[in-house]
C-alpha cells in the first residue's frame, strides 16, 4: 500500500511547527562596566549571606501583574538564580581588594519587584560588620529601598534593576569606608 506523500510531508510540517518554541533570551544584573569604587581602597567587602523571596528566585524573570498577580516568563531569563545573579554582580561592585580591613555583608532582599512599563523595585534589609581580629567597629544594621522608572521591554527593566543595584552597592561602600554608626541615606 503506498501514501500519498503530499498529506503526508503536510503533516509532518504542521507537526514540526507545533513543535517550535520561542527562544529563550538571557539577562544578567552584572553591568557592562562597573563604576570606579572611589575611596574604598582599603577594604575588602565579603557577602557572607544572601537571601531572596523564593518566588523571584530562580532563573526565569518573574513579574508583577495587576495588584496580586505573577507571572513567570519563560522565554526571559537569568543568567543563573537570581540569588546567584544578584552575588555575582554585588561581588563586582563593591570593593575587594584582599585589603587588610575586611567588613562582612549580610543582605536580606524582602522585595525585587518588576512591573514592566512602570518600575523595578529592590528594597533589602543589609547588616555590616568587622571581619578582621581586633577591629573594634560596631555592626551596623540598615534598610534601605530603591525604585527605579522602567520603561516598557524587559531590557528596559533589567536595566533599571541593574540601577537598583549599583545604587546599593554604593550605600554598602559608603556606609563601610566611612565607618558609620548610622545608615547612610541613598542619593
Amino acid at each position: 500500500m503506498r501514501l500519498p506523500l503530499k498529506p503526508l510531508s503536510i503533516a509532518l510540517a504542521l507537526l514540526l511547527t507545533a513543535c517550535r518554541s520561542d527562544p529563550i533570551h538571557y539577562h544578567t544584573l552584572m553591568p557592562t562596566q562597573a563604576p570606579a569604587v572611589s575611596g574604598s581602597s582599603h577594604l575588602d567587602i565579603q557577602i557572607e549571606r544572601l537571601s531572596l523571596p523564593p518566588q523571584v528566585d530562580r532563573p526565569q524573570i518573574v513579574i508583577r501583574q495587576g495588584n496580586s498577580g505573577l507571572a513567570v516568563l519563560e522565554t526571559e531569563w537569568w543568567g543563573a538564580s537570581l540569588a546567584d545573579e544578584l552575588q555575582s554582580a554585588l561581588v563586582d561592585l563593591l570593593p575587594s581588594n584582599g585589603a587588610s580591613h575586611k567588613i562582612g555583608l549580610r543582605l536580606d532582599v524582602q522585595r525585587f519587584d518588576s512591573v514592566p512599563g512602570q518600575y523595578a523595585l529592590l528594597e533589602t534589609k543589609w547588616r555590616l560588620r568587622a571581619l578582621t581580629t581586633g577591629d573594634n567597629t560596631p555592626s551596623l544594621s540598615c534598610r534601605s529601598v530603591f525604585r527605579t522608572a522602567s520603561g516598557v521591554t524587559i531590557e528596559d527593566l533589567v536595566a533599571a534593576h541593574q540601577h537598583n543595584v549599583q545604587a546599593l552597592a554604593t550605600l554598602i561602600t559608603q556606609a563601610a569606608s566611612d565607618g558609620r554608626s548610622t545608615c547612610p541615606s541613598p542619593q
